[in-house]
């Protein structure tokens, strides 16, 4: 592994996960219900940040690697996952919504990796539609965990539900985009 300022922000990310899971679990009396909404927000998107900047600064200083194409996807899935988790269990996103991304997720990585071992991997490469996916996910991940009122309103989470509904269908339809890629090797 080549240790380098993008693969550093990009281990970072992933140990940023406990943090954003953790503080819900501190003590009522450390932090308050709002204040570990903000704080998971905080965090979430201080993450979000950094998988835009290492992929900015691996390209910038021509430091892309194999091991950081490898280690960025895995980053953004778990740091997703624990967030979709964590929301389902405080009752914040629907279970349903949570299966279809984190589901997407791992069946899409196993595709990847099944059509790479065919030499056809660009067949399954990411696309404008993925990309559109992961921004809706990111705007309404941190929406839901932040939760609370904003400026007097309460429009945190309604914003956040339908943003992340959006992320599901969104979701499916590139499932269904990289599936009919794949179809004829699936044939085969």
């Amino acid at each position: 592994m080549k240790i380098n300022i993008p693969n550093v922000l990009t281990w970072l990310r992933i140990l940023a996960i406990p943090l954003v899971v953790g503080v819900f679990y501190l003590p009522d009396t450390w932090l308050e219900a709002y204040e570990k909404n903000q704080a998971a927000t905080f965090l979430f998107v201080l993450a979000a940040i950094t998988d835009w900047l290492d992929g900015w600064l691996a390209r910038k200083l021509n430091q892309q690697s194999a091991f950081g194409a490898f280690l960025d996807p895995v980053a953004d899935k778990l740091m997703v996952a624990a967030a979709l988790i964590v929301l389902v269990q405080l009752g914040r996103c629907d279970a349903a919504i949570a299966l279809i991304i984190i589901g997407r997720e791992i069946a899409i990585s196993a595709l990847r990796e099944w059509m790479a071992q065919l030499g056809k991997a660009k067949s399954v490469a990411v696309n404008a539609l993925g990309k559109i996916k992961t921004i809706v996910q990111m705007i309404a991940i941190p929406l839901l965990l932040f939760h609370d009122s904003f400026l007097g309103l309460f429009v945190a989470q309604t914003l956040g539900d339908w943003f992340i509904w959006a992320a599901a269908v969104l979701t499916l339809v590139s499932m269904g985009y990289y599936l009919k890629a794949a179809l004829p090797m699936l044939r085969g």
